[in-house]
């Protein structure tokens, strides 16, 4: 341990934001990283805990405290307080393939489960996390790492979201021939398409990627695995000839299947899902043609996002960039309380009022809020019909409220993968809320050489679980394939 009384000397100071005014200019990282002396600093704070519930349990079940990827968080807070940034990213690594990412966009469960946040200052590992990782990038440290054998055997990876591109970085390193699938033009799945570039510029994928190709990985950009060819540049392909051509397949496709609002007046134009709008945004910045999609522009209109989660505030930061005039955002769930009770809730993630940073760009937020008809005019919407909630979701007579709107957003989260396609063509089993049934054990789908992981087999959740669900399901698929395996967990 670096210094013994760090927690006792020195305050948190975490990252701080562009202002507000500077940063809807643009669609760049806003966030301003602390210098090397106040980055140590606050790695100094760490208490090294004899119990420390950052690292996690080792669980793989949600709701569990600390990291799911388990990071040795006390460890590389020692290194970075001595100095030591490279050991430090090999700690770090060898437990995250992608710290850049989690660095940036995790909501950091382990500085939830920190001692220090029973005091409300929690040490703040994702902001060392992120330093670490951006340094060992600048420094040159992160060097393709080539298996010094092959193994003969050959992978397939359908998906390049974060399970897909755990899986495929393990996979290669242990020298197996690892195959990616990715239906659109780049990898990334969700990072690429659904997190705005202010949140993680796309350059941060793309220096993985060409890491993951040195290292052997072969990328299949443009192939619909189970789809249809539809004149749109994609190539479909049969999932039963990956199943037949490869030693093992890892279905890794994400939960596409967005929650719909089947309502009066749903049918009109200028209501879409979130999932409609935000790759868009991502594909202008990136110059990646638009295809034959109508544009969803939220310019000059009032706009509603239908949803309280992270995929509703990313609607929020993209509207507001793109000169929105005004935007709401609706959640049937009544207000969280503006502070948890430590005593119930620590070391786990307590539900509590949180305010990100696109909310903070001017956001109205309404809780408790029932949406119950669309109306418009000429086709299209103008108006939100709705009706405050009690705490059973039952309307509330007499709360009754309309809400302007040109462009309406449903970001209520995603149900399932999609089942049409590559699903139904193999056979998979699914489990009761639809996603493809594999245990936590061996990964193994109904089907036999078939695996999954991610959201497509836990269902919707974060970049950190699907990095954790990739590097399990890896080893599983190399313990299948050899009869054992050395890849860690």
């Amino acid at each position: 341990m670096g210094k013994i009384t760090g927690f006792l000397e020195i305050d948190r100071h975490d990252r701080k934001y562009a202002p507000v005014a500077d940063r809807l200019q643009h669609y760049r990282e806003f966030v301003i990283p602390l210098s090397e002396k106040d980055t140590r600093d606050q790695a100094a704070r760490c208490m090294n805990c004899g119990i420390p519930y950052c690292h996690g349990t080792g669980s793989v079940q949600p709701g569990t405290p600390g990291c799911p990827v388990n990071n040795q968080i006390p460890d590389f807070n020692d290194l970075v307080y001595q100095d030591n940034w490279e050991e430090a990213s090999r700690n770090l690594h060898s437990t995250n393939n992608f710290p850049e990412f989690t660095g940036r966009i995790c909501p950091a469960p382990c500085e939830a489960s920190c001692t220090l946040n029973i005091d409300d200052n929690p040490v703040t590992i994702k902001t060392i996390e992120c330093a670490i990782v951006d340094r060992a990038w600048d420094n040159g440290w992160l060097k393709p790492e080539i298996a010094p054998s092959t193994t003969g055997k050959k992978v397939a990876i359908v998906g390049s979201g974060p399970a897909g591109l755990a899986a495929a970085q393990q996979l290669a390193r242990a020298g197996h021939d690892v195959h990616v699938y990715e239906k659109f033009a780049k990898a990334g799945g969700l990072l690429r398409y659904g997190i705005p570039d202010f949140k993680m510029e796309k350059h941060v994928i793309d220096r993985r990627v060409a890491q993951m190709e040195a290292e052997g990985v072969t990328f299949h950009y443009g192939v619909h695995v189970g789809g249809t060819s539809q004149g749109n540049g994609q190539t479909a392909i049969d999932p039963r000839e990956l199943h037949r051509q490869y030693d093992a397949v890892a279905l890794t496709g994400g939960a596409e299947a967005g929650r719909d609002l089947p309502i009066p007046g749903r049918d009109l134009d200028g209501i879409h899902f979130a999932m409609d709008f935000l790759p868009q945004q991502n594909r202008r910045v990136s110059s990646e043609p638009l295809g034959a999609a109508a544009e969803i522009l939220a310019g000059g209109k009032h706009v509603v996002v239908i949803g309280g989660g992270d995929t509703g505030s990313d609607c929020i930061g993209t509207s507001f960039r793109q000169g929105a005039k005004s935007v709401t955002q609706l959640e049937i769930m009544p207000a969280p309380p503006e502070h948890e009770d430590k005593g119930v809730t620590w070391p786990n993630w307590p539900l509590k009022m949180r305010t990100s940073s696109s909310q903070a760009e001017g956001a109205r937020r309404e809780f408790a809020v029932l949406t119950q008809k669309f109306s418009g005019v000429d086709g299209k919407v103008q108006k939100l019909h709705c009706v405050q909630v009690n705490e059973k979701f039952q309307p509330v007579a007499g709360t009754e409220f309309e809400l302007d709107a040109q462009l309406v957003l449903l970001a209520m989260g995603f149900v399932h993968p999609v089942h049409d396609g590559m699903l139904k063509t193999l056979g998979v089993d699914l489990d009761q809320r639809g996603n493809v049934r594999a245990n936590l054990t061996d990964y193994q789908t109904s089907v036999p050489n078939v695996f999954s992981a991610g959201d497509m087999r836990r269902g919707q959740s974060l970049v950190v679980w699907a990095i954790r669900e990739g590097r399990l399901c890896a080893r599983a698929i190399d313990q299948y394939l050899m009869g054992s395996t050395t890849l860690p967990r």
